[in-house]
């Protein structure tokens, strides 16, 4: 469907693609990936031609039809409703309708035959195109990304970029282009938006590029990674977690035909070195000489994912109760937040408060920052010093100042060399320190602005969307400092990902209240489950058994089903044992050279053992449940 080829494209002197090359086709659903800079939002520019190539090849089919959502979209205004905007998807069935309704004006005085004739073609393609049906699928995305009923006929321009955002972005896919790319979409999504989208994208029809730093959104909707590195595009099979499992064997294999040749480099040269001298010897070293002219190097692996040691100081450490809320109400007009709400949050709490956007979530982190226009009790514990962060907050940020500027006059006590490192760990390094803060990406701002944040000595921290416009090494980061931290956090985030790895307790607002369950994410979504109310669910009426016959027919049951099970399992533990030897054999084909050399045969081997893994792993949660099912049976 689309063809890159040796596609390079220079900023300046530096080179943000050199002779790369990808393939999209038809049903692929890529997540574009990597570091913020390196690329990714120039590429999807490069493919729609807001931006020429220096060089190479970017050919599309007849066919293709491109729809792109771009951060650029956010100052997009329009006096129009909302449901208007995502209704101009169907402009050609809205111009049919126009005809249509100009056609019945003309009938009203002028009766014709051929009016008549014209209405019934008109009205003919209208409903060949589903016209009867356009506005409630508009009206069906739209509510999916989070809108009101009642705020569809609302002007555009009433809402906020982020919301309008959401309107580009329903209309995009009500356009149902042949490659959707979407840059950044779930920045300006909350979380039942986001899972919406996921499984959208799951059944669309056409191909999908999505640039996203969300984990989750990615290993929940595409099959294809494609990471921006090094001036190429590489591509990965499967989600991001085997994307992950992928690099880290290619980087294995990389690094070690690295290490083999540059033995081999080191062993030649010492060969030329000592017998350079020796006539005997000159055809030998003239020989040696041209094959290291002639080898094509091998580069060593740049690892991407920075290890961060954070040495957190407090100047004193919070009592046992960092805060306690009582009685809170808060509202604004048409909307009540909280009605008499209350909560506690204890030292060593690392909270994430989520839920959907307009539930009260950043009302609520003011609220425990002070704010003064609420009634009920907020009383903050004895020696809590706190520390807040969020996007607004970028505003504050000195311009004028260089970043390890900006750090120093924050007041810390830490000396520049401690300052260096903690904007080290925030991929600032060398001379990136003394940038200023004005030239500096949102990204950017937002690490500054985190690192501030973390040398506070704060014992407290309120963290509102930290993760937004940070790519997936910053977040990583970012995750390993909260995973340091010994005091206490409430945060907000709608990255299932970060909220993981975080949190060991759940916030939500539901009915004015504040909602706790005390343990992980994952742990809160398995309670979610099993503690749903059942929808349309039959009513089941008992009666009393028949002791003797039915308990007779449950055990013939039984023992037909565990002969069965067992014949299963004795079948499975074969097959695994044949995977096992695969894996095993395959393993070692990796390992030679005249393999992980070659790079189509590198990538061959590579995609067999994938498969080979993911069946045995298939294979073995098979087993796993035969074997508790047996189990229950036979006791």
């Amino acid at each position: 469907m689309i063809s890159i080829n040796n596609l390079s494209y220079y900023l300046g002197s530096r080179a943000l693609f050199e002779e790369a090359s990808l393939h999209i086709k038809p049903k692929d659903k890529i997540g574009l990936i990597g570091l913020n800079g390196k690329g990714k939002s120039t590429l999807l520019k490069l493919i729609t031609g807001q931006l020429q190539k220096d060089s190479g090849d970017i050919s599309k089919s007849k066919d293709c039809t491109i729809g792109f959502l771009n951060q650029d979209m956010l100052s997009f205004q329009s006096d129009d409703s909302i449901l208007s905007v995502a209704m101009e998807a169907f402009q050609d069935v809205i111009d049919i309708q126009h005809q249509i309704d100009k056609t019945l004006h003309e009938m009203e005085t002028n009766y014709t035959d051929k009016l008549v004739d014209r209405l019934s073609r008109l009205q003919e393609q209208f409903e060949a195109k589903d016209g009867y049906t356009l506005q409630s699928k508009a009206e069906e995305v739209l509510e999916g990304i989070g809108f009101k009923t009642e705020d569809l006929q609302r002007p555009l321009k009433e809402f906020s970029g982020g919301w309008r955002m959401r309107v580009i972005l329903a209309k995009l896919l009500l356009e149902n282009p042949s490659l959707l790319m979407l840059d950044e979409p779930t920045n300006h999504l909350d979380l039942p938006s986001i899972q919406w989208i996921e499984n959208y994208l799951k059944t669309y029809e056409g191909a999908v590029m999505v640039v996203s730093h969300d984990r989750q959104f990615l290993n929940n909707c595409v099959n294809k990674i494609v990471e921006v590195s090094q001036q190429k595009l590489t591509s990965y099979p499967g989600s991001y977690d085997n994307y992950l499992e992928e690099k880290a064997l290619r980087n294995e294999l990389q690094k070690n035909a690295y290490e083999n040749q540059q033995q081999a480099i080191k062993q030649t040269e010492a060969f030329v070195e000592r017998f350079r001298a020796k006539a005997t010897k000159a055809r030998q070293v003239q020989s040696r000489v041209k094959a290291l002219e002639r080898m094509e190097r091998i580069e060593d692996v740049v690892e991407e994912n920075a290890a961060v040691n954070f040495k957190f100081n407090f100047g004193k450490q919070s009592g046992r109760h960092v805060v306690q809320m009582k009685d809170i109400s808060k509202s604004y007009p048409g909307i009540d937040i909280l009605n008499a709400a209350s909560a506690n949050i204890e030292r060593g709490d690392k909270i994430a408060l989520i839920g959907a956007n307009g539930k009260g979530k950043s009302t609520l982190l003011r609220i425990v920052d002070g704010d003064p226009n609420i009634s009920g009790e907020v009383n903050i514990g004895y020696n809590v010093d706190q520390a807040f962060f969020a996007q607004h907050q970028l505003e504050s940020l000195n311009i004028e100042n260089e970043i390890l500027q900006e750090l120093k006059e924050f007041g810390s006590g830490k000396t520049e060399q401690e300052l260096r490192g903690v904007l080290g760990c925030f991929l600032f390094s060398d001379e990136d320190v003394f940038k200023k803060i004005k030239v500096l990406s949102g990204g950017e701002k937002s690490r500054v602005a985190l690192a501030k944040t973390l040398i506070s000595e704060a014992n407290f921290l309120l963290l509102d969307e930290p993760t937004n416009h940070l790519d997936m090494m910053s977040v990583n980061i970012l995750i390993q400092a909260l995973q340091q931290y010994e005091g206490t956090f409430l945060l907000v985030s709608h990255d299932r990902h970060f909220v993981t790895e975080v949190a060991n307790k759940i916030w939500w607002i539901e009915d004015q209240q504040i909602k706790e369950y005390p343990g992980t994410y994952q742990e809160y979504l398995w309670w979610r489950e099993k503690n749903q109310p059942k929808v349309n669910s039959t009513p089941v009426t008992t009666s009393k058994p028949k002791e003797k016959k039915e308990s007779t027919k449950v055990k013939n049951i039984d023992q037909n089903r565990l002969s069965k099970l067992k014949k299963e399992i004795e079948k499975l533990e074969k097959e695994i044992e044949r995977l096992e030897t695969n894996e095993s054999d395959l393993e070692a084909k990796l390992a030679l050279p005249e393999v992980y050399e070659n790079t189509q045969k590198l990538e061959e081997t590579n995609i067999a053992y994938t498969s080979i893994k993911q069946d045995l792993e298939t294979k073995n949660e098979q087993w796993e449940a035969i074997a508790t099912e047996i189990d229950e049976l036979e006791n």
